[in-house]
């Protein structure tokens, strides 16, 4: 592994996820699912998201188009809410949503509206504390 590589992963998965988030995944990992984390860490958030050639906020509706055409929702919903701290508005959420529903289905977009909105009323309550 590059330990470089994984540490600049590390600064822009807690910058786009919240470092709660990321601390939290990574203190629950074990012998087991500690190489997907570096493996993740390393490759997804300092290989690809540390490239300067997309903004963060294109790569955030990219994630929740491919996210919903995977019907991942748990990721979908971790994205929506890192998609709204990189600029991108419930406006155009929607947008992508719809775009989801023509070229992948009514029904993952369906889906993908409903953890949209779950994401969107998590993220008021947590503002509201």
């Amino acid at each position: 592994m590059n330990d470089e590589l994984f540490q600049r992963g590390l600064e822009i998965r807690k910058s786009v996820l919240g470092a709660e988030f990321v601390e939290k995944a990574l203190a629950s990992a074990d012998d087991f699912n500690m190489p997907l984390q570096r493996l993740v860490t390393e490759y997804c958030w300092g290989a690809v998201w540390g490239r300067d050639e997309l903004p963060r906020k294109t790569r955030s509706l990219l994630n929740l188009a491919m996210l919903s055409a995977l019907n991942r929702p748990h990721e979908l919903k971790t994205h929506v809410t890192a998609a709204l701290g990189n600029g991108v508005s419930k406006d155009e959420i929607r947008e992508v949503l719809l775009q989801v529903a023509i070229y992948c289905g009514v029904p993952a977009a369906v889906d993908a509206f409903r953890v949209a909105r779950e994401a969107f009323a998590d993220k008021d309550r947590a503002a509201a504390k």
